[in-house]
C-alpha cells in the first residue's frame, strides 16, 4: 500500500506594509527599513561575494530591473556598520538599503551562515568609516590588532564615541600618518575621507571670512557673498532684482583668488545664457567666458578643450552633456533659475544632479513654490545628506487628511528654515530696502531664433544699401527715407517676434523668458507687473500667457477708447487680484500705475523719451517702493545696438527724436546726425545680399515717419489706422526694397539721383516758411555798400564754372543749330 505523499504546511503569508502609509504601531525607521525589506524580496539581484570570509565582507549586488551595480559591505548584523554604494543608503538615514538587505535575506536563507552572522564580528585591522544613520559622522572602530596603540591614539582625535572631533578636522593627516605607522592594513574609506575633506575645506573657509576683500557691492550682496564663499554650497534665494547673479560671480572670483579653482560651470535657461556672459564681462573685466553651442560633436569638442574660466550651458544642453561636463572637472557649479531642477523625477533634473564640482551655488527667487518637494529637490545639489531621505522629510512636514492620505498642510516649517540656516539665504526686497537704489535697471538678453535672426539679417541688409548710398551721394530722397524707416521699423519687429509680420507665425523666445520672470515676481506677495510693448501685436500674444496661469490683468491699447481707460487703471490700482497691467505706448503718457514697482519693457523704443515715459509710469512721486525696470532684449539685434545708442542720442544737439527738436531737414546737420545713428546702430549686424519678400507691417501705436515738410519724427497713430492695422487694412503686402547695387552704378544715374534728391529737396524746403528763410540765408549775400543781394553758391574749383559756361553755350549753341 502506497503511503499518500505528506503535504508540506505552506509558511504564513506575511500582509505587506503599505509604501504611502504608516501602521500606527511602527517608527518611521521601522516602516522605511521593513518596505526597504519588501523590495529586496520582491527584485531579482545578483549577489556574489567579492572578498574573503564566509559572512561579512564586500559583495557586488546587480539588480536586474534597473541593471545597477553596486558595492555592500557587510560588518554588522544590525546594519551599524553597514555600507552600500547607492544613492539611497546615503540619504535615507537608516543605515540600510535594499541591497544591503537583499545580502541579508540571501545570508538568512542558509542555516549556516545565518548562525555565523549572529556572531558579533569585528575584523583585526582598524578603520575609518562613515556612519550614515541620522546626521553623518566619522568613526573609528578598532580592530583586535595593536588594539591598545590605536586606543591611545584615538584620545587626541575622536570622543568616548569614537566620533571625530570638530577640531580634528584640520589635523586629521596627523593622525592618517600615525594610524598607518601603527599597522599597515590601517583602512579609512573613501567616503569618509572625502566628507572630511570637505569640511576641512568648511572650516578653512569659515576662517578666511572676514579677511575675504569686498567689491563694490551693496551691504546685503557683500553679506550674500560672504555667506556663499562660507558655505561653498548653497542656494541663494533672494528675491528677483536683489542681484543673485553678481553675487554669483563676485563669489566665484573670491574662490578663484583664494582657493584657486579654475573653471566655473554655469547652467542657465537658454534665453539668459548671453545675459551671463555680458555681466562677467562688465562686472570682472574677464573675457575668458564660453557660451557653448551646437551639435554635441562641437560641444564634446568645446569640452575636451576647455581652458575657459566661465563655461555656460542650457539646461537641456547640460542634461544631455552631464558625463561629458563631469569629464572635464569644473570646480564651481551655478545653477540660475534653479527652479527649473525643482521636479526631482525628470530627466533634467536627475541628470543635472550627477554633476559633481567641489563648490555650488543654486540661485533662485522661488525656492519653494507650490510644494515643499521643491526645496528637498534642490537641497539634493547643495547637500544631499542634510534633509535625509525624502520620505523623511514628508513625513516631518506634511499635514495629510486621515483616510484620502491627501495632503492639505505643512507643520514645523520654521524647522527647516533653521536646519538649513547655513546652507540657504534668503533675503526679501522689504528686508533690504534701505540699501537698494530707488530704481534698478536690468537689462535680459535672449536669443533670436533662426527663423526671426534671418528676416532680421535680410532687413538689415537693405538698411545697409541704403546707409552706403547716403554715405555715397549724401542725400536721400523722400522715398529712400520711407524705406529705411520702414526697415528699421521690420528689424525692430521681428526682434520681438515674427508675428507682427506675419501672423502665420510665432518665433521668439522673449514670451518664454516673460513667463518665468511673471513666475518669480508673482510669487511674491502683494507684487504688481507693469508690461510694455510698442506692439499691439506683442502685447497680444502675452494675453493667452496670462489667460492661461489665472493672472488677473487690464489690457490697454490704442483701440481703447479713452472714457473707458479710467476703469482698467483704478482696477489695477484696487483689486489685489490684478497683477499686471499690460500696455502699449498708448498708456505711456498719462497713467499712474505706482501699485507696481516691476516694469517689463518687452522691447526698447527707439525713441529714449518714450522708455523713460513708460518707466514714469511707476517711477514717479509717491513711489513707496523700490523700482525695478527689466528690458528684454534680442541678442545680436538692432535692439542690442540701441542700447549703445540710446546715450549718444540723448547727446545730440537738442535731441533728435527724444523729446527735443524732432524736426530734422532734408540735406542738413540734423539728418545727417541721425543717419549717423543709424549707421551706428546697424554696423556689425550679419547682413547677406539677396531679396526676400514678406509681409511687411506699419509700427503700431507709434511710428518714425517722414512728413509733408521733409522732417521725420514719431506720430500716434489714430484709432482709425490702428483698426485698420490690426484687421490687416492698410499692410502693404507686396512691397520689396530693389535697390540698385553700388558697383552696377554710373554717374550719369548718380547724377540724376541727386539731382531728382536736389529737387525734391527744394520742393520740401520751400514749402516750409522756416526752411525757406535758412535756405534763403545760406545762399544770399548783401553788398554792405550798394545794399545789392547776390546769390552765393560755394564753388571748390574756378575751373569748373569756365567750363560749365562753355558747355553751356555749346548745349544751347547745339540747341539753335537744329
Amino acid at each position: 500500500m502506497k503511503r499518500k505523499p505528506v503535504k508540506k504546511k505552506s509558511a504564513p503569508v506575511k500582509t505587506k506594509i503599505s509604501h504611502t502609509r504608516k501602521p500606527e504601531n511602527m517608527s518611521d525607521v521601522e516602516w522605511q527599513t521593513i518596505l526597504r525589506q519588501q523590495i529586496a524580496a520582491d527584485e531579482s539581484f545578483d549577489i556574489q561575494k567579492t572578498s574573503g570570509g564566509a559572512v561579512f565582507g564586500d559583495y557586488k549586488v546587480h539588480s536586474g530591473k534597473t541593471s545597477n551595480t553596486y558595492k555592500v559591505a557587510l560588518r554588522s548584523a544590525d546594519n551599524s556598520l553597514n555600507f552600500c554604494s547607492c544613492p539611497d543608503f546615503k540619504t535615507n538615514q537608516l543605515g540600510t538599503c535594499k541591497h544591503i538587505e537583499a545580502v541579508l535575506s540571501k545570508i538568512k536563507s542558509r542555516p549556516s551562515l545565518k548562525r555565523q552572522l549572529a556572531v558579533p564580528y569585528t575584523p583585526p585591522y582598524t578603520s575609518v568609516y562613515l556612519d550614515y544613520r541620522g546626521q553623518r559622522n566619522v568613526k573609528l572602530r578598532i580592530g583586535t590588532e595593536n588594539t591598545d596603540e590605536y586606543k591611545k591614539l584615538a584620545k587626541g582625535f575622536f570622543n568616548k564615541e569614537l566620533e571625530l572631533m570638530e577640531n580634528a578636522f584640520l589635523k586629521f593627516e596627523i593622525f592618517l600618518r600615525k594610524a598607518y605607522s601603527i599597522h599597515p592594513e590601517f583602512r579609512c574609506y573613501e567616503d569618509a575621507l572625502e566628507y572630511i575633506v570637505q569640511e576641512r575645506n568648511k572650516k578653512q573657509r569659515h576662517q578666511l571670512f572676514k579677511n575675504i576683500s569686498k567689491s563694490k557691492l551693496f551691504p546685503y550682496q557683500e553679506k550674500g557673498v560672504l555667506f556663499a564663499v562660507k558655505a561653498g554650497r548653497c542656494i541663494l534665494a533672494d528675491d528677483m532684482g536683489l542681484g543673485k547673479t553678481l553675487q554669483a560671480i563676485v563669489c566665484t572670483e573670491v574662490l578663484r583668488k583664494q582657493f584657486n579653482i579654475n573653471t566655473a560651470l554655469i547652467i542657465c535657461p537658454t534665453s539668459l545664457k548671453y545675459q551671463w556672459k555680458t555681466e562677467i564681462e562688465k562686472f570682472t573685466g574677464n573675457t575668458n567666458v564660453c557660451v557653448v553651442e551646437g551639435n554635441i560633436l562641437a560641444r564634446k569638442k568645446t569640452y575636451n578643450k576647455n581652458t575657459s574660466d566661465y563655461l555656460i550651458v542650457s539646461y537641456q544642453m547640460a542634461a544631455n552633456d552631464f558625463i561629458y561636463l563631469n569629464e572635464m572637472h569644473a570646480d564651481v557649479l551655478i545653477l540660475d533659475e534653479a527652479q527649473r531642477i525643482k521636479n526631482w523625477k525628470t530627466k533634467t533634473s536627475a541628470a543635472i544632479k550627477r554633476i559633481k564640482t567641489t563648490y555650488a551655488l543654486v540661485l533662485t527667487g522661488t525656492p519653494v513654490e507650490n510644494k515643499i518637494e521643491d526645496l528637498y529637490s534642490l537641497m539634493q545639489i547643495v547637500n544631499p545628506f542634510m534633509l535625509g531621505s525624502l520620505h523623511n522629510f514628508l513625513s516631518k512636514h506634511q499635514v495629510k487628511e486621515g483616510e484620502t492620505d491627501k495632503v492639505i498642510g505643512y507643520k514645523n516649517l520654521n524647522d527647516v528654515g533653521t536646519q538649513l540656516r547655513d546652507v540657504m539665504l534668503r533675503r526679501t526686497k522689504n528686508e533690504v530696502l534701505k540699501d537698494l537704489p530707488k530704481r534698478m535697471d536690468k537689462n535680459l538678453f535672449v536669443p533670436l531664433t533662426l527663423q526671426q535672426s534671418e528676416l532680421h539679417t535680410e532687413y538689415a541688409d537693405r538698411v545697409a544699401r541704403l546707409v552706403n548710398k547716403w554715405k555715397r551721394m549724401h542725400f536721400l530722397s523722400e522715398e529712400d527715407r520711407q524705406s529705411l524707416l520702414r526697415f528699421l521699423n521690420m528689424m525692430r519687429m521681428v526682434s520681438d517676434t515674427t508675428y507682427i509680420i506675419d501672423q502665420e507665425t510665432n518665433y521668439q523666445t522673449k514670451l518664454d523668458e516673460l513667463q518665468n520672470i511673471l513666475e518669480e515676481i508673482l510669487a511674491m506677495p502683494d507684487e504688481k507687473v507693469v508690461i510694455f510693448s510698442q506692439w499691439e501685436r506683442m502685447t497680444r500674444l502675452v494675453v493667452p500667457i496670462l489667460k492661461e496661469r489665472n493672472i488677473g490683468f487690464e489690457y490697454l491699447h490704442g483701440g481703447i477708447p479713452g472714457k473707458n481707460r479710467g476703469h482698467l487703471y483704478a482696477n489695477f490700482t484696487n483689486d489685489t487680484n490684478c497683477k499686471v497691467f499690460l500696455s502699449t505706448d498708448a498708456g505711456g503718457v498719462g497713467l499712474n500705475l505706482q501699485s507696481a514697482a516691476y516694469i517689463i519693457n518687452l522691447d526698447i523704443p527707439w525713441n529714449p523719451a518714450v522708455l523713460e515715459q513708460r518707466i514714469g509710469r511707476i517711477y514717479r512721486l509717491g513711489q513707496k517702493k523700490n523700482v525695478s525696470v527689466i528690458n528684454l532684449v534680442s541678442q545680436d539685434s538692432i535692439e542690442h545696438r540701441m542700447l549703445d545708442v540710446l546715450k549718444f542720442k540723448k547727446g545730440i544737439a537738442d535731441g533728435i527724436l527724444d523729446g527735443g527738436d524732432n524736426n530734422i531737414f532734408l540735406g542738413e546737420d540734423r539728418f545727417n546726425q541721425f543717419m549717423k545713428s543709424v549707421e551706428f546702430v546697424t554696423s556689425g549686424l550679419p547682413s547677406v545680399s539677396t531679396t526676400f519678400d514678406i509681409k511687411e507691417e506699419i509700427e503700431t501705436e507709434k511710428q518714425l515717419a517722414v512728413m509733408p515738410d521733409g522732417t521725420i519724427t514719431e506720430v500716434e497713430l489714430t484709432e482709425e489706422e490702428i483698426s485698420m492695422q490690426t484687421s490687416g487694412d492698410g499692410i502693404n503686402t507686396s512691397q520689396t526694397s530693389t535697390v540698385t547695387n553700388s558697383s552696377q552704378v554710373t554717374k550719369e544715374d548718380e547724377i540724376i539721383e541727386k539731382g531728382k534728391g536736389f529737387l525734391e529737396g527744394l520742393l520740401n524746403i520751400l514749402g516750409n516758411p522756416e526752411s525757406t528763410e535758412r535756405l534763403v540765408n545760406k545762399i544770399t549775400e548783401t553788398d554792405k555798400e550798394t545794399g545789392q543781394t547776390y546769390l552765393k553758391l560755394p564753388i571748390d574749383n574756378p575751373g569748373i564754372v569756365e567750363n560749365a559756361l562753355k558747355l553751356i553755350g555749346g548745349l544751347f549753341g547745339g540747341i539753335g543749330k537744329k
